[in-house]
């Protein structure tokens, strides 16, 4: 009886040496090698094994433990990761699930409180390092904090944005969609959205064309493959306004987005019946009219979403991800969340420790005048949010793999006999 060897090649998933680890490979080979002599002309074969769950990581190579913010923020990598497997996020799965987030990570990059700290970085990429594909606001015109980001993440990771919009409402944003390759394939399907324009017609009965007034931020719409399905993805970051449920240029953006996406899926010719329509919508309550602007449209935003809010406050539900989707082809795994990283970095006691990264700003004001206990506490609570957000990342567990759906609809369109 012949004797068969074994051995495994794994592909790496990056450039560096330290990236090869089971975990972090979306396959492997096994080889069964004869070695009884009478065998040993056989090349042997190969099985060709798909991992059911992977997870890549970030590059760390550049931590140090010799520096304290460099052990500091291993420490607190360590922190996160038990905290984001605690929090009940699902494993990430090459053919069962995606996980797909938004996040609308603060004026990412700008100078207010001074550039973000190396350390923060990482703690961003570990928390979108989590999922397969998220929707990223309030991206700079200055893109060195998304290729920074992108960097830390590997060379896994691919990311699609917007240009800026002009004018000041645009506010220098873009948006952008970050996905790991391996499981997420962007269609070649990109536009931003702009709104048609209305058509009359005059008292002649000649037709008219009146430009509309667009989006403040133009939102980004990309298709994308990932297992049995397939999806259209437009994110959005929607006018503030005033400090108010119900301010009238916030409803209309809503409406005016949600109609022409809602129209758009119903064309015979779309690229896809799978639409969904994610970001920072502004939305105070689930029951104010932005959110039924959104749902008056067509768009529904699944029970285990609805009550999440999602600003560091936890009491407004900014951000939203809603669907208008095909039943049978696309659903989530009642599965979802939101991740408050505040409970982990950043933390409200933590502020005499960030001292020398403020600056002097943390405890003088510009006057020179030193501020009190309070007021540096305050500073640092506005600061971390523009070293993390002051939004979480909400996201949720989308099921695509199809194929006993596909299986059993095949027995029943066969004709009975």
């Amino acid at each position: 009886m012949a004797k068969w060897g074994i051995y495994c090649i794994l592909r790496p998933v990056g450039p560096e040496a330290d990236h090869t680890a089971l975990g972090s490979c979306s396959w492997s080979v096994l080889r069964l090698m004869p070695t009884h002599p009478a065998l040993s002309a056989l090349d042997g074969f190969y099985i060709f094994l798909s991992l059911l769950s992977y997870h890549n990581m970030p590059f760390y190579k550049n931590l140090s433990a010799e520096e304290p913010a460099g052990k500091r923020t291993i420490n607190k990598l360590l922190e996160l990761r038990k905290a984001l497997k605690k929090e009940g996020i699902p494993e990430r799965s090459q053919n069962r699930n995606l996980l797909l987030a938004t996040w609308n990570i603060r004026e990412f990059d700008s100078n207010k409180y001074g550039l973000r700290t190396e350390e923060s970085y990482y703690y961003i990429a570990e928390i979108i390092d989590r999922f397969d594909l998220v929707a990223v606001q309030e991206v700079r015109e200055d893109l060195k904090a998304l290729n920074k980001l992108m960097s830390i993440l590997g060379s896994n990771w691919s990311a699609v944005f917007t240009d800026v919009t002009e004018g000041t409402a645009g506010n220098g944003e873009r948006m952008a969609f970050l996905f790991d390759t391996r499981k997420v394939k962007f269609s070649g399907l990109m536009g931003q959205v702009v709104l048609p324009p209305v058509i009359s017609k005059d008292e002649n009965g000649k037709r008219v064309s009146k430009p509309v007034e667009q989006i403040a931020r133009t939102p980004l719409m990309c298709g994308f493959k990932a297992g049995w399905t397939d999806f259209i993805l437009t994110t959005v970051h929607i006018y503030y306004g005033e400090d108010r449920a119900d301010d009238p240029r916030r409803v209309e953006e809503i409406n005016q987005v949600a109609r022409f996406l809602s129209k758009r899926s119903d064309e015979p010719v779309a690229w896809s019946k799978n639409w969904l329509l994610l970001g920072d919508f502004n939305i105070f309550d689930p029951g104010d009219v932005t959110m039924q602007a959104l749902v008056k449209a067509g768009f529904t935003v699944p029970p285990e979403l609805q009550q999440l809010p999602s600003n560091i406050g936890r009491n407004k539900f900014y951000d939203q991800i809603a669907f208008k989707v095909r039943p049978d082809r696309f659903a989530t795994n009642s599965s979802a969340g939101v991740f408050n990283f505040f409970d982990v970095v950043f933390k409200e006691e933590e502020a005499a420790m960030y001292a020398p990264e403020m600056g002097d700003n943390y405890s003088l004001k510009k006057t020179g005048e030193a501020r009190t206990d309070k007021e540096k506490a305050a500073y640092y609570r506005d600061w971390r949010t523009f070293q993390m957000s002051d939004h979480l990342p909400m996201w949720v567990e989308l099921r695509i793999d199809y194929s006993d759906d596909y299986l059993e609809r095949k027995l029943e369109e066969t004709p009975k006999v």
